[in-house]
């Protein structure tokens, strides 16, 4: 008989399948989706950072601005030298309208990560 993670009867396993399910929703633009299942993954494994990564971009494509910046911190206190994690909570903090903590998480990002993008996003030039 599998091990089981509580009254639920749900193993591992099935929180493995949930993540990965999460993954495909959010690609296919079901973010709510990917939520509801991530909710049940977190809700196990709350130390999850990959989980709470991928809950805060489906906050975030759903247009839940502040669950997203809550998520996106949560990452980085855990994981500080997170770039895209710097990098998407900047782009929260841009579409809440909010562009000196949105530049400054720009700046970090691009300072971990010389990706292109987010070189761009930081507009040292100016």
């Amino acid at each position: 008989m599998p091990q089981t993670n509580g009254p639920s009867g749900r193993t591992p396993e099935t929180h493995v399948i949930d993540f990965r399910a999460a993954e495909h929703l959010l690609a296919s633009r079901d973010p709510r989706g990917a939520v509801k299942l991530l909710d049940r993954v977190i809700d196990v494994h709350p130390e999850n950072t990959a989980a709470r990564l991928l809950r805060a971009r489906a906050f975030f494509a759903a247009a839940q601005l502040r669950p997203a910046e809550l998520e996106f911190s949560l990452v980085l206190e855990r994981e500080p030298d997170n770039a895209f994690a710097h990098y998407a909570l900047a782009r929260t903090y841009q579409r809440q309208g909010r562009p000196h903590p949105a530049k400054r998480h720009f700046r970090l990002a691009a300072a971990l990560d010389p990706n292109p993008e987010y070189l761009k996003a930081a507009r040292f030039d100016g």
